[in-house]
């Protein structure tokens, strides 16, 4: 643990060495040697406190401002730029949306807030997952923070090359992530998430994506509270072989899976100890979803829906581990009224070892 936390410190140190979050990404790519990918990630599962096995660093903290509203603080994460993810876990139907995020100090401090069915604030459990990268990187990995108009906050492209967001009708946008190839016509995994204030609810998803050989392209739509197509700020990772993060080996366990439903091909599908379609998911109104042998703590879990309509997903309850294995018990979504749904869902599972 503490030649990871070393190797970890040495990159972090270089990363520093920068301002390139607040560059043109041109500037960005163009000193490798101060590249990181990412330069800093974090996160924290909240189940009316923090989960240790579910957060990174150990000293993260989580404040309730007001009802359903929370200030998570990661220590020494401070960083401009990047993205965040954030998942409801409830029994009941919930969804949160990210408030804003920023460095104060030395650390990075994220606000949320969350909702039951209606759109009122309401308190809930959740996983929520924070990173940037700049600079080249390894592998088909990238990511957007975008305004509604699809002008970029922020972005990251493992090709070094420019993604773009296009504002394509009311609550859709189609991003696109150029050379980030793969085989295709579906390849990976992604997860979006609503940046919202919080007197104004909405919630998002990925409508469709289709993967080439030239790139990602995917298309991302949100909805208000009523079920209404509304235009928002969101987030967008992409991930191909990689964390959520975009790190790989570290982390040597990570997982996601797209339940279509059910399961999606194999390259929808993999497992960085077993390979391609080794994850499972028993499909329903609550789908069982496990990721064998790659059961390693801290760990963080994303769900995102997928598809036409304004359906949403989260957690029933935090996830567990058999053995080596990771289980979530279960992923549940819910159409805007509050009945449960079979709708799709991304599922992404990703530890910092």
């Amino acid at each position: 643990m503490n030649a990871l936390r070393g190797g970890r410190l040495r990159r972090l140190v270089a990363g520093l060495a920068t301002a390139a979050l607040t560059l043109p990404l041109a500037a960005v790519t163009s000193n490798p040697a101060a590249a990181a990918q990412p330069d800093k990630f974090a996160f924290v599962l909240y189940n009316g406190g923090v989960v240790a096995s579910g957060t990174y660093p150990s000293s993260t903290t989580v404040g309730v401002t007001g009802t359903g509203q929370y200030k998570i603080t990661f220590p020494g994460a401070e960083i401009g730029g990047g993205v965040v993810h954030v998942t409801a876990i409830d029994p009941n139907p919930h969804w949160c949306q990210v408030n804003g995020f920023s460095a104060v100090g030395s650390d990075q401090v994220v606000t949320i807030s969350c909702y039951k069915v209606g759109g009122a604030p309401d308190f809930t459990a959740f996983s929520l997952i924070f990173s940037s990268s700049s600079g080249p990187g390894v592998g088909a990995f990238g990511y957007v923070n975008a305004l509604p108009s699809g002008a970029l906050v922020s972005q990251y492209n493992a090709a070094g090359l420019g993604n773009t967001v296009a504002h394509t009708g009311l609550g859709q946008w189609t991003v696109k992530f150029p050379g980030l190839g793969t085989p295709g016509p579906m390849d990976g995994g992604l997860q979006a998430t609503a940046v919202s204030p919080p007197t104004v609810p909405a919630r998002c998803k990925v409508l469709n994506w289709n993967s080439s050989t030239g790139g990602q392209v995917a298309q991302v739509t949100c909805f208000d509270a009523t079920g209404a197509p509304a235009d928002s700020q969101f987030t967008l990772t992409y991930q191909y072989q990689r964390s959520l993060y975009g790190a790989s080996i570290p982390p040597k366990y990570y997982g996601y899976l797209w339940n279509k439903p059910a399961v999606g091909p194999p390259s929808t599908n993999w497992n960085s100890i077993l390979g391609a379609g080794a994850n499972t998911v028993t499909p329903g109104t609550l789908s069982l979803v496990t990721f064998p042998k790659i059961g390693a703590t801290p760990d963080d879990i994303q769900v995102t829906a997928f598809g036409q309509g304004s359906d949403f997903c989260g957690m029933n309850f935090p996830w567990t581990h058999s053995g080596f294995d990771t289980v979530v018990h279960d992923v549940n979504c819910f159409t805007n009224a509050g009945a449960p749904s079979t709708a799709g869902s991304l599922i992404s599972d990703n530890s910092a070892l």
